[in-house]
């Protein structure tokens, strides 16, 4: 039985692919911010400390904030900002570092971080700029860690969900959890070593970076 841990599980996205997982016979722990705050570096290492030896065939980073709406230029509120990087990013990078020797010890040997097409440099909008920066470094880490874990045989990849209807995506989204994640589970079951490091859609198909 493989296994996943899936941080941001209390809700939206991670909720829903704690649920699919489990039911298509996944052995799921679902860490929702109550268990794992991944700003709380100690309590990271605290957790992943009460699993060693556990193999952990996929390792969803999927816990993320917006932070404040409506910022632009002459109403930036850097102390949101720089929470929503601290979560996005450094949390991303605390809750990968702590668990990548059970990574490593799976069959599956899976990383990956909930990214979202906002972050794509390529495509920048200029709205959102606090979210869109810290989706933008998370891609930078997981191209980055792809790197660093492919002599460990560990493939890493950045997905994003597309336009969803949870509480950060609001009612008018085309997507419901359901579907973006039976996609994403489709990407994730497909990945071979040839696609560690690469910007994934919930279709399958590459977002330039």
């Amino acid at each position: 039985m493989p296994t996943a841990l899936i941080t941001g599980a209390g809700r939206g996205l991670g909720k829903e692919f704690a649920r699919q997982y489990e039911a298509h016979g996944w052995r799921v722990i679902a860490a929702t911010r109550r268990e794992l705050d991944v700003t709380d570096y100690s309590g990271i290492r605290q957790f992943a400390a009460g699993l060693k030896g556990v193999p952990i065939d996929l390792l969803f980073c999927n816990a993320g904030i917006a932070g404040k709406r409506g910022t632009s230029i002459g109403s930036f509120d850097y102390g949101s900002w720089d929470e929503v990087l601290r979560v996005n990013v450094l949390g991303a990078a605390a809750v990968a570092e702590a668990f990548v020797d059970n990574v490593a010890a799976s069959e599956r040997k899976l990383i990956a971080f909930m990214s979202s097409r906002l972050g794509s440099i390529a495509e920048a909008s200029g709205h959102t700029l606090p979210y869109a920066t810290s989706k933008a470094a998370l891609n930078a880490l997981a191209k980055g860690l792809s790197v660093a874990l492919a002599d460990r045989g560990i493939i890493v990849v950045a997905l994003s969900p597309g336009w969803v209807r949870t509480d950060m995506g609001g009612k008018g989204a085309p997507l419901s959890p359901a579907e973006s994640v039976r996609g994403l589970r489709k990407v994730i079951e497909g990945l071979e070593p040839g696609d560690s490091g690469r910007f994934l859609n919930h279709d399958g198909t590459p977002i330039p970076w």
